[in-house]
């Protein structure tokens, strides 16, 4: 008779953590009144984004990471608009403000949105991207398939050259059924007892943790977006002769220093600037730092 007490507390043990994705906060109208951003219905939904700088400056867009929004940039914007930078940031699918569709998050699905937010916004002209660790696979990304519209790339410990996977990140990553279990049962403890951040950083990744969809949101970037590596992307950029920029943090454990390696290898015109006692964190965490590099780049 012990199997009738055992199969019903599996069965809750299993549902549990999509039972509670359930009663996580939809990301609506009124949340988004609330934010005073600025919104694009997009075809794989509403896309909040930010604008930054005088009207009439040359654009770079400002692309985020895995887990943090577009509020990312802030420690690091004000330098670019002091430049004459017209600066636009955006929360991707699932992240921040945005709507969080239940689809794979693969690389032309970040490069659609990315499009049609520029198509809405009027901007067919010549632009800057700037990716931070996953924003900056979107940046090669996009950049490939539209060498006509970028003018350069500046990347911030990028992702789609090497990374370091943790065991429970590869096995959610690679395992069926199992691995969207684990993600969802234990992500939001991992997360929470990550490294200490600015107080905007963190109140917004506690708020991301009672949003619904982004936990699911950053599963599907790490099976799709984040598996792939972008050898043929940046050759194809080195052959274009994209100016280009990669900054490294000295210390940082997800994207390691072999990354930078690899990328001189695949493209010998990237100018690289390594920031020493900085992890992965750096945009938030060296925000000063990590803008002077951009600004000496972009002023050579």
């Amino acid at each position: 008779m012990l199997w009738l007490l055992i199969v019903p507390l599996v069965v809750v043990i299993a549902l549990a953590p999509f039972i509670f994705e359930t009663q996580r906060r939809v990301v609506g109208k009124a949340m988004r009144d609330r934010s005073g951003g600025s919104f694009a219905n997009l075809t794989d939904g509403v896309t909040r984004y930010r604008w930054h700088g005088p009207e009439h400056g040359s654009v770079i867009v400002a692309i985020h990471g895995l887990t943090t929004p577009c509020i990312v940039w802030d420690g690091i914007i004000p330098a670019l608009t002091r430049q004459g930078y017209r600066v636009l940031s955006y929360d991707l699918l699932g992240r921040g403000l945005s709507d969080a569709p239940t689809k794979p998050q693969t690389l032309m699905v970040f490069r659609k949105q990315l499009a049609e937010l520029l198509a809405d916004q009027d901007i067919d002209g010549p632009l800057g991207l700037l990716g931070y660790s996953m924003g900056g696979s979107i940046a090669v990304d996009f950049a490939a398939h539209n060498p006509s519209r970028v003018t350069q790339v500046l990347l911030v410990a990028p992702a789609g050259i090497v990374t370091h996977e943790t065991l429970f990140d590869r096995t959610c990553r690679v395992v069926p059924w199992f691995g969207d279990w684990l993600h969802a049962m234990f992500a939001v403890g991992r997360m929470r007892r990550g490294g200490p951040k600015p107080a905007p950083i963190s109140d917004m990744q506690r708020f991301q943790l009672t949003r619904r969809g982004y936990l699911p949101a950053v599963l599907a970037s790490r099976r799709k977006a984040l598996a792939q590596t972008q050898a043929d992307d940046h050759w194809a950029l080195a052959k274009a002769g994209m100016p280009m920029m990669a900054i490294w943090a000295k210390n940082d454990t997800t994207i390691p220093s072999q990354a930078m390696g690899q990328l001189a290898q695949w493209n010998r015109n990237v100018v690289h600037k390594e920031i020493t006692a900085a992890g992965h964190g750096l945009p938030y965490t060296h925000p000063q730092a990590t803008a002077d590099a951009l600004v000496n780049f972009l002023n050579r």
